[in-house]
């Protein structure tokens, strides 16, 4: 069985962060592996607090699972102090793992800042060259590149421009702001659009942490870039087509909607 390690914060409400990417890991075939850079209190409400890991914490986490369950994949979650980022770039320049996906956590398809302005320079500086495919919003891309992305047009500009900055393949993400469910991939020398299905469910709290996670999978068990991205898509297609309903605010999706054998029946009325 393939493995796929986690590196993000968790979430008390299951449906972002740590939660996310271990239920979508394990839906998408491999096992997951975690370490936790932060502890969140929060539901589908909101965040109520953040406690952050320790540099030297965080270290050990990455060197039990290098040393014992070498992963085939990293997803890289949301990463908010500069001493954390260098922690992790340390141990992935150290162990070389052979797939690494970002989800550059920065700013809220919203456009508010989610993250400091001096992790932001370490996520540049030292992450994102690491990395082999980051998966930014439009506001994300929009900083990464210090353009406005208003068209297909600039976000093709923009894919190009990171890639010729980093050196990293990139997955600009449409979202409901701009082209819809569409993204688009540079990996230097192409441009593929993915063309997504819109699904009217407000319920989307966990996204981008889903799909980066179901890329990730799928690099894990051998698929290639294109394909990868293609089958996470349809995931996460499936997950918010399913309507799960929880809480009362932006809940989660339901990541094992696919999921249906003797051990997740309930018992008959």
């Amino acid at each position: 069985m393939r493995t796929a390690l986690t590196i993000a914060g968790s979430d008390s409400g299951g449906g972002a962060g740590i939660q996310a990417d271990i239920k979508t890991m394990l839906a998408n075939g491999v096992f997951a592996t975690s370490a936790i850079t932060a502890l969140t209190a929060q539901n589908t409400l909101g965040v109520t607090g953040i406690m952050n890991a320790s540099p030297e914490f965080l270290a050990q986490q990455l060197d039990c699972v290098f040393t014992d369950i070498f992963p085939d994949a990293v997803k890289i979650g949301m990463v908010s102090s500069p001493e954390l980022i260098s922690v992790i770039a340390e141990k992935l320049r150290q162990y070389s793992p052979a797939n690494i996906v970002l989800d550059p956590v920065m700013v809220a398809t919203s456009g508010s800042k989610l993250i400091a302005d001096e992790a932001v320079n370490a996520l540049k500086t030292q992450l994102i060259p690491l990395s082999s495919l980051i998966t930014p919003n439009i506001p994300e891309a929009q900083v990464l590149t210090g353009m406005d992305i208003k068209s297909p047009e600039d976000m093709e500009k923009a894919a190009k421009m990171i890639f010729d900055t980093f050196g990293c393949n990139v997955l600009i993400k449409g979202g409901h702001q701009l082209n819809d469910a569409n993204d688009l991939l540079c990996d230097g020398g192409t441009m593929v659009w993915f063309n997504g299905v819109r699904i009217d469910n407000p319920n989307t709290h966990g996204t981008g942490c889903t799909l980066s996670s179901a890329i990730a999978s799928n690099l894990a068990k051998g698929f290639d870039m294109e394909q990868s991205i293609t089958r996470a898509k349809s995931y996460i297609s499936g997950a918010l087509a399913a309507m799960l309903d929880l809480g009362s605010g932006s809940g989660p999706m339901n990541h094992g909607f696919a999921i249906d054998n003797e051990f997740t029946t309930y018992p008959e009325v």
